[in-house]
């Protein structure tokens, strides 16, 4: 029988936020405003991707939102979760 893995939270905090700086580092290298990728996405304000891209409040992207960010700003959506 396999020992199970134990997750911290601090390690998923940090893993929400290392997702969180990638977002914001891509959308910058594509000259895009926190609000043009909320709009690209759907939304009309800019609460969820600033909230996420500081993971402020516990918030952070789910996999449908990084499969969208990635689509929109056309990179790969692992590149989204490197190191």
């Amino acid at each position: 029988m396999q020992e199970s893995i134990v997750f911290s939270d601090n390690e998923i905090s940090l893993m929400y936020k290392r997702i969180g700086e990638n977002v914001k580092k891509y959308r910058e290298l594509k000259s895009m405003s926190q609000l043009q990728l909320s709009n690209a996405m759907g939304y009309s304000s800019v609460s969820l991707v600033s909230a996420a891209e500081l993971c402020n409040d516990g918030k952070h992207f789910n996999l449908e939102h990084l499969y969208k960010i990635a689509k929109i700003l056309n990179v790969q959506i692992c590149k989204l979760m490197e190191n």
